[in-house]
């Protein structure tokens, strides 16, 4: 079978597309022909070897922790009803998901609603899992005022979706007019781009001059730390993104004085029973229509090094995907 390989840290010619014996299936296991993987921009880091204090794989290795396709096998002692279904499972710290082929614990399979789709459910893997772990915490309610960082990014995209069908006043800060008119798009009530320097005052202004009550801070760095700058005293500030290679630098004690509820990434590193209810849940909001992951691109599976370089880029509105098999 083909996989992608990451033989050595680097950029996104690193990956390469190698031939590996297809992987046995054991007892309480299935074989499932991937069709869809997710890519996180985490993925990126981690095959740039910019992870390394966060995550402990180390080259060789196959990367994608996510993806979605169809049980074509199944082990010893398992259910071979399973065996057609159409599932999502995520890989966990094992990664291999970059594979025309995977073998996962029959534990960790999540079956697809007709109505929602492989590319949909692939693409709410992790970013619907996350964007209700985070809405959840976060207890948003009608009139509270929500800023997310971030916002036209896969989970960011969620997160605007959520707390506007909770009641919010949502304030979506991005990169760019195409990123700001599909954040507006999804629901927000005011946009701000965060490549101008003046964009604390503009949210400011957007909330009437005041604090802002919760903030989901996908993007980190400096303009997380600017961000934690704006949460309200007694607010709460989730701070889950690193694109920038640093998550926001908000010193606990500060937190404190002001009364602000801190959250980071432990946050949302699930266990396995967590993780899987909260993928199920975002699977049947997806199909219901309440949960709509945006795909901004898909790559064939050849192409991995321009999906990485276009995540890099901050290129893609929404989520990215690879399509095995397609070309």
């Amino acid at each position: 079978m083909k996989v992608i390989e990451v033989s050595e840290f680097g950029g996104p010619d690193v990956l390469k597309l190698i031939e590996l014996p297809d992987p046995p299936v054991g007892p309480g296991q299935a074989l499932v022909e991937v069709a869809v993987v997710s890519t996180l921009f985490i993925d990126t880091q981690i095959r740039a070897g910019a992870a390394t204090a966060w995550f402990p794989t180390r080259p060789p290795f196959v990367p994608g922790v996510g993806f979605g396709g169809t049980v074509a096998a199944v082990g010893p002692g398992v259910d071979p009803g399973w065996v057609g279904r159409q599932v999502v499972a995520d890989t966990g710290a094992e990664a291999g998901g970059y594979a025309e082929r995977a073998v996962v614990e029959v534990a960790g399979l999540v079956p697809v609603p007709d109505e929602l789709g492989l590319p949909a459910a692939a693409a709410l893997l992790h970013d619907g899992r996350t964007a209700l772990r985070l809405a959840d915490t976060a207890e948003l309610l009608p009139g509270r005022r929500v800023l997310v960082t971030a916002a036209a990014g896969g989970l960011g995209i969620l997160l605007v979706q959520l707390a506007k069908s909770a009641g919010a006043e949502v304030i979506a800060a991005a990169r760019g007019k195409r990123k700001l008119d599909l954040a507006a798009e999804m629901g927000a009530d005011a946009v701000v781009d965060y490549t101008d320097p003046d964009w604390p005052a503009q949210v400011r202004k957007s909330a009437d001059g005041r604090g802002i009550d919760v903030v989901f801070d996908g993007a980190g760095g400096e303009i997380g730390r600017a961000a934690f700058g704006l949460t309200a005293d007694g607010g709460q500030f989730f701070g889950y993104g690193a694109p920038s290679s640093t998550f926001a630098n908000v010193g606990q004690p500060e937190a404190d004085r002001r009364g602000v509820r801190k959250f980071g990434i432990e946050l949302v590193q699930l266990g396995p029973a967590d993780g899987i209810r909260l993928i199920e849940r975002a699977l049947t909001e997806g199909a219901a229509g309440r949960l709509t992951p945006v795909i901004g691109a898909t790559f064939p599976f050849e192409r991995v090094v321009d999906a990485h370089k276009a995540i890099e880029a901050r290129e893609v509105l929404g989520k990215t995907l690879l399509l095995v098999g397609a070309k």
